[in-house]
């Protein structure tokens, strides 16, 4: 009995993964509950006592001060003994797989496709567990096959009938476990990731910085010909990678985050942690980005809010409020920062609203609305004519 006890032990530690002292006081639970009911039967209100031997599995058990040996408990004892034991031994395969996966939140896991549901994409964990991404955690560019390898951030792990991983292809994180796994100098620490802004399925911007000057921490992650980063944009289904050089000079830094415009002057506002970047007309589109996803992922790169406009328009507005004759460079530059661009805009606006602005008090911002009305109407009645 007592080998047969061991082996078995040694089987579920091996093949499960659980622990022995866990198994051990799985049986001794069960045998708990197997006497007691044999108790009552036998010796009503008397005590019951298990004890098992660690090493050898050696088992004993007393009721009162009897001690009483497995051939005495029945047919009833023994079932009983027999499901407590099953029932732990999942609870403690459960709490396994629990822990195991908790450990591994804010990490990536491989898993392999084997069901797509209209809601959800479900991996098998290596034989150990299911994790699910929701369709709202996919990146837009994800397209799984059944059986097909794929690497998932593991969002959150949590009981909620059963066991619940919640794995995501859509998360920044994803990105930066991606690149410790492809380059080793992030891995052992030598080159930092700083920041990550990411819109899945289109573009991801990372900031790097090297603590070792004679490591190039830019050319580190793009690897030979690029071969380290590409690993990753195969990986992400073809998302594109910008990897910045991340400086403590914001200016530096904001001109690095939007390569490959080039920025022709950088004016920044530390308290409001406000930029405004101006480009040659020619690089107005190329700053901003499709969509305004250059400009949008610089700023969530960065933790700045980025106003990119071109050398000549501004040049222009500041030539067209010009014309208002109470106004002066200064005043025109603090307008022009507050939104107003133009003539049609000062005449629209709101007098309280306009004397708030560095400069300009109520008499002042009356004067203004009312030499840029007239000046509309005077351009109007000339059109007329």
């Amino acid at each position: 009995m007592n080998k047969e006890l061991l082996a078995i032990l040694s089987q579920l530690e091996r093949e499960r993964g659980l622990d022995r002292n866990t198994l051990l006081e799985a049986i001794r639970s069960a045998l708990v509950v197997a006497a007691k009911k044999f108790a009552k039967l036998t010796s009503p209100g008397a005590d019951v006592r298990v004890e098992i031997e660690p090493t050898k599995c050696d088992i004993r058990v007393w009721i009162g001060d009897k001690e009483i040996f497995s051939q005495e408990f029945g047919r009833i004892a023994a079932q009983t003994a027999r499901q407590v034991i099953i029932q732990k031994i999942r609870e403690a395969e459960k709490d396994n797989i629990f822990n195991e996966f908790k450990n591994k939140e804010g990490d990536i896991v491989g898993g392999i496709v084997y069901r797509l549901e209209k809601k959800a994409v479900i991996l098998d964990l290596m034989g150990k567990a299911e994790g699910v991404i929701p369709h709202s955690f996919l990146s837009p560019l994800d397209r799984f096959k059944l059986g097909e390898r794929v690497k998932a951030f593991v969002y959150e792990v949590k009981k909620e009938k059963g066991i619940q991983i919640v794995l995501s292809r859509k998360h920044e994180g994803l990105v930066k476990k991606l690149f410790e796994l492809e380059v080793p100098e992030i891995f052992e620490g030598i080159v930092e990731i700083k920041s990550i802004a990411r819109i899945a399925g289109e573009r991801t911007k990372v900031a790097v910085y090297s603590k070792d000057e004679k490591v190039d921490c830019v050319g580190a992650c793009v690897g030979i010909r690029g071969s380290r980063v590409k690993n990753i944009i195969d990986e992400l289904r073809g998302e594109k990678i910008d990897i910045v050089r991340w400086s403590q000079d914001i200016k530096e830094y904001i001109k690095a985050a939007l390569s490959p415009a080039v920025i022709s002057s950088i004016e920044i506002d530390r308290e409001r942690k406000h930029a405004k970047v101006l480009v040659p007309k020619e690089q107005l589109s190329i700053a901003i980005g499709k969509k305004g996803q250059n400009v949008r992922l610089t700023s969530m790169l960065v933790g700045w809010e980025i106003d990119i406009r071109s050398k000549e328009t501004v040049e222009e507005e500041m030539e067209e409020i010009l014309k208002l004759k109470n106004v002066g460079k200064k005043i025109a530059t603090n307008l022009i920062s507050a939104g107003y661009t133009n003539i049609t805009m000062l005449a629209q606006a709101d007098v309280e609203a306009l004397s708030k602005i560095k400069g300009i008090g109520d008499k002042k911002a009356t004067q203004i609305i009312q030499e840029a009305k007239d000046i509309l109407a005077k351009k109007q009645n000339n059109n007329k004519n």
